[in-house]
């Protein structure tokens, strides 16, 4: 059993370059909480996260000042770190089974918001699960990733890709000519945010006469190039509605534009496009149905599969390591594909999402592993942050043509998870 004997944590305030506009609204900064647990026997861990308030909860963001709604979340990562020294566990997965329906609560009671969703409580605890991975690693002496895979999950996770396609994220203020610099730079697979509020009066006509024109000029933009990653040549797109269309029919009036474009196979995903609530059969959407944030537990992602989603967005950034284990395992028995997304991480949480995302099968019509990274195009300290990472400078943490590329450094390092970052470790002591 590991005993916890001290924890503690912190955060800092990351600028964005400009609004990040998404769910019909904006953030302009972005807090990054760091935990740390140390155990009786005095190893300790240093584990990482991002609040994204907006994301897990647009009614606490709604409801809330920015910086009020950031505090909220900072108070249950304090409060589930408090609650780890009563907790004795074997594995960081029987932590989180408890600490979770605790700090949930907890959430509902300091929100105001009996209806609190599963995922801010899971975003509020992803540093403290990072952290019990990476204690349980020095208490174990595992060094690799794949050793720290639990034995029901492996069988999810065989693959050793040697090249990610770097997803980058097209959000509602990103102009035209900035989308095609992305693709000249080498991006081919595009994440296009949907589901504007263009007027800011809520009106759905509206949103999905912009989403139709935003369609419009993005293919324009990309449908003449090639790519040699994908199964016919062409650029993909992954359209992200963070549940913003409220029934089929509109959705389909949508793909209906992208089928008279000729945009309509180029769709790979469209992740999330309905309410959490909408618990209608999907099966007949003509495009792959990702779940996201539907999808907060291994029990939530089956169900979103029996509805008749096809792909899973796992977030070992968002949702814990833990939980995306669970959900992944889940996916995998109903061979349903998974791949990583982003939550505009750090660097060094890039490299979390890609021990995962380098070990998942392609997505079907994909030559090599996929994984969303956008930190590079929102934060303001972008540079300075990767001067945090371990394995600064090393060839596979930068994005080259498109992609990264992993190489045997990459894998013997595990991404340099489970090395310490000077500036984190002294951030939490």
């Amino acid at each position: 059993m590991i005993r916890i004997k001290r924890a503690d944590c912190n955060f800092e305030r990351e600028p964005l370059v400009a609004p990040f506009g998404f769910k019909g609204g904006y953030v302009n900064e972005i807090w990054q909480a760091a935990a740390r647990l140390e155990s009786e026997s005095g190893q300790s861990g240093v584990g990482l996260a991002i609040q994204s308030i907006l994301w897990s909860d647009a009614a606490v963001f709604a409801a809330n000042l920015p910086t009020a709604g950031n505090a909220l979340m900072y108070l249950m990562t304090a409060f589930a770190l408090q609650k780890s020294k009563e907790i004795p566990f074997e594995t960081p997965t029987d932590l989180l089974e408890k600490l979770y329906p605790l700090t949930l609560e907890y959430g509902k009671k300091i929100t105001g918001n009996p209806n609190l969703r599963p995922t801010f409580a899971l975003n509020a605890l992803v540093a403290v699960d990072n952290a019990a991975w990476l204690l349980y690693a020095r208490e174990k002496g595992i060094s690799s990733f794949d050793d720290l895979i639990p034995d029901d999950v492996k069988p999810a996770l065989t693959t050793r890709h040697e090249k990610l396609a770097a997803i980058p994220l097209i959000t509602y203020g990103i102009a035209m000519p900035d989308v095609v610099k992305t693709l000249d730079e080498g991006y081919f697979f595009l994440k296009v945010k949907i589901g504007s509020d263009p007027e800011k009066d809520g009106d759905l006509n509206k949103m999905l006469e912009w989403d139709k024109k935003r369609l419009s000029a993005i293919h324009e933009a990309a449908k003449n190039r090639t790519t040699p990653y994908t199964a016919d040549g062409k650029i993909p797109y992954y359209l992200d509605a963070n549940g913003r269309y409220d029934n089929k029919d509109r959705l389909l009036r949508l793909l209906d534009h992208a089928d008279k474009i000729g945009a309509l196979e180029r769709i790979m995903l469209l992740e999330e496009p309905f309410p959490e609530d909408y618990l209608d059969d999907v099966s007949d959407i003509p495009v792959r149905l990702a779940a996201d944030e539907s999808a907060h537990s291994d029990v939530d992602a089956k169900e979103r599969i029996d509805l008749g989603y096809k792909a899973i967005a796992l977030k070992p950034i968002a949702k814990t390591l833990s939980m995306s284990f669970k959900i992944l395992k889940i996916a995998h028995e109903r061979n349903i594909p998974c791949f990583c997304a982003d939550l505009t991480v750090s660097p060094v949480m890039v490299d979390w999402n890609k021990n995962v995302a380098s070990r998942l099968a392609p997505l079907p019509g994909m030559n090599i592993g996929v994984i969303e990274t956008n930190g590079h195009q929102n934060y303001t300290r972008w540079e300075t942050l990767k001067s945090f990472h371990p394995c600064y400078g090393a060839p596979w943490t930068e994005v080259k043509g498109g992609t990264f590329t992993l190489d045997k450094d990459f894998y013997d390092r595990s991404g340099g998870i489970f090395l310490r970052s000077e500036h984190y470790e002294t951030l939490v002591k």
